[in-house]
């Protein structure tokens, strides 16, 4: 039941309200002046707010300011027998939902609370949805619905308050230091230092230097002591971006920080104490590595307890469209403007081009699309060549053997067409059959016809 508050000085305005909106079914509470209306919105779950203009002590005026502070979304109707179009326009610049005159019709106000109410309940459903769908697809920064990502989320957070370590597997683009830093500011840690350093890109000597600090004099340059990222992330955690590519002298160490947690800078003696949570991660195959003597198989297991394996993007064809629409919000200089749209050839390419750069490459192409195409239409123009010229002809020369029938050779092309665009769309067979332009259920006829398993 919505429950209305009516403020109004005249008692008998109140009775008459109070029945007429009574019997339409709302939970009526009634005011004579604004400091109890105030006091009730303040300890009322409300759904909508009529009031007098006119009132002694505090102005209806007043009071809408007042409400809105207290409940920003809260409709409230202005009334008055002293209605003017100033005054009107005053109570809309103070964002109230309607204005009526004393004395009114009866259908008028039922019909006035209604479209108040109506759109009182919309703002709460999609706040509600929106909230539902944050909290449901995403972490952070992390955007995605499909089953693969549902599934991270999950490890994400199951692992979250936990102290173990985690190492974070996939191809380069798919977000692992997003990763890790949803595992941390989803864990105790949250209000401590999240570091992060990328390990490849460092030489050996730097690389020692900035994980574990150094004295003053270490070396050539040290003109003064410095810490080391172990123990700026003190208390919180330490993010080891593409671990794999550690030099094996600095493997030793790391092993030895993460079974004892202490550590002596470089070019000093004293032993410095921390307490890390170390999360990594590897666009490399660490366990091959391990098996050719490229990795310590030790510091393998202890990075390993837990692995996050982050899938490409052509396996989670279903996020596309979600990640599409994030990434051009992120970069279009003017949000309030009429939503951007795709042609149906350019998704027709999102859906089977295979992403070698995965999300960062899909965010690179919406990026240059709207910067190069400030209008609302993204088309196959706006594309870069890599995209547009992936979609090559079907070389008919190189599977069809000579002396085939017509008939033979065309089921030969399209029982190739529908595996090609299977494996382009990561055998969603929905996704395939609209690259192809057919049904879902005449592609799985085609499948059962050409015995084409999935």
């Amino acid at each position: 039941m919505e429950t209305i508050l009516i403020v109004d000085d005249e008692k008998n305005y109140l009775v008459v309200m109070e029945a007429l909106l009574a019997s339409e079914g709302y939970e009526i509470v009634t005011a004579q002046n604004g400091f109890d209306a105030v006091r009730l919105v303040e300890e009322s779950d409300l759904d909508l707010l009529i009031t007098d203009m006119k009132m002694p002590g505090m102005s209806g005026m007043e009071l809408l300011e007042a409400a809105k502070k207290i409940q920003p979304d809260l409709p409230v109707i202005m009334m008055t027998a002293y209605g003017t179009i100033e005054m009107a326009v005053e109570a809309m610049k103070k964002h109230a939902y309607d204005y009526i005159t004393k004395p009114f019709e009866n259908e008028q106000l039922k019909l006035t609370v209604k479209k108040a109410l109506e759109n009182n309940r919309l703002i709460k459903q999609n706040r509600f949805l929106a909230k539902a769908l944050s909290d449901r697809f995403r972490y952070g920064n992390i955007i995605g619905k499909s089953k693969p990502m549902l599934k991270v989320y999950d490890l994400i957070e199951k692992v979250s308050h936990s102290r173990a370590s985690v190492l974070i597997t996939g191809p380069s683009g798919t977000g692992k230091e997003l990763i890790a830093k949803a595992i941390h500011y989803g864990s105790p840690r949250k209000d401590l230092p999240f570091v992060s350093i990328n390990c490849g890109a460092l030489t050996e000597t730097l690389l020692e230097s900035e994980l574990f600090g150094h004295e003053k004099g270490a070396f050539t340059g040290a003109v003064a002591m410095r810490k080391g990222r172990f123990e700026v992330a003190d208390g919180g955690t330490l993010f080891l971006d593409e671990v794999g590519d550690m030099p094996a002298a600095l493997q030793v160490k790391l092993l030895r920080v993460l079974q004892e947690m202490e550590f002596e800078r470089v070019g000093g003696t004293k032993t410095i104490k921390v307490d890390v949570r170390v999360i990594s991660a590897s666009n490399r195959n660490i366990k091959e590595d391990v098996a050719e003597g490229i990795f310590r198989e030790d510091l393998f297991y202890r990075l390993n307890v837990i692995n996050i394996e982050v899938p490409p993007l052509k396996e989670r064809l279903d996020d596309i469209p979600l990640l599409v629409k994030h990434f051009i919000e992120k970069y279009r200089e003017n949000a309030s403007e009429k939503p951007v749209e795709l042609s149906p050839e350019v998704w027709k390419i999102f859906y089977t081009y295979t992403w070698p750069g995965n999300v960062r490459q899909l965010e690179n192409v919406i990026e240059r699309a709207v910067i190069l195409n400030p209008g609302r239409f993204i088309t196959l123009d706006d594309l870069p060549e890599e995209l547009v010229g992936a979609e090559a002809e079907l070389d008919v020369d190189r599977f069809i053997p000579p002396n085939t029938s017509l008939s033979q050779a065309l089921e030969t092309i399209e029982e190739k067409m529908i595996r090609r665009a299977l494996e382009r769309c990561a055998n969603v067979q929905s996704h395939a059959a609209k690259t192809l332009g057919i049904t879902k259920s005449l592609i799985q006829h085609k499948m059962k016809k050409y015995r084409i398993s999935i």
